[in-house]
This record gives C-alpha cells, sequence and structure tokens, in this order.
C-alpha cells in the first residue's frame, strides 16, 4: 500500500505572497525524497510544470505549561515542509477551489 506523500498544504501569510511568484508550501511525510514529492504534485495538479523542490524538516518547540499540579514541559510536533517553485508560465496551483 503507497504511503501518502503530501499530507496538506501549507498556507501561512508568508508563502500567501510566496505563491504569486510561484512558490507553494506543502506538509509531505517525513520518509519522503524530493523524487517522490514532485511525482505527487504531479499526480495531484497534472497541468502544472515543477521546476524545483525543497525540503526542510522542522523540530517541534518546547512548550511550557503552568497547570494547578505544577508546570507541565511538552513538545510541538515535527514535520517535514516542502516548498515546490513552479516555471514561468505554468498554471498555478489553486488550493481554495474546493471550499
Amino acid at each position: 500500500m503507497p504511503r501518502k506523500v503530501l499530507i496538506r498544504p501549507l498556507v501561512t501569510e508568508k508563502l500567501s505572497a510566496q505563491m504569486e511568484e510561484g512558490h507553494y508550501a506543502f506538509i509531505v511525510d517525513p520518509r519522503a525524497n524530493k523524487i517522490e514529492i514532485r511525482q505527487a504534485v504531479r499526480e495531484r495538479f497534472p497541468a502544472v510544470e515543477i521546476k524545483e523542490v525543497r525540503t526542510m524538516n522542522v523540530r517541534g518547540k518546547h512548550r511550557r505549561q503552568m497547570t494547578r499540579q505544577g508546570v507541565r514541559l511538552g513538545r510541538t510536533a515535527s514535520y517535514k515542509k516542502a516548498i515546490v517553485t513552479l516555471m514561468p508560465g505554468s498554471e498555478q496551483i489553486d488550493f481554495f477551489e474546493s471550499i
């Protein structure tokens, strides 16, 4: 059974501005490599032409919560992020078409 490479798109204020330049971000499976990410984007969005794929591992941040029992220490989840750059003149990806 093939694993799901693209987990979800990552939409932040900074990345929304970069979408106009053809840069799109996805949270991907931590075991996925650039070739698998490129193939998954091509399958999901067949009309786009991909120029490059950049990946980074984002470590979870330490968090602290004050409770009646004292300080609880925790950590947010780590994840892998992929930035996909499209070729100039390629069709753009619309994340909000199904809303």
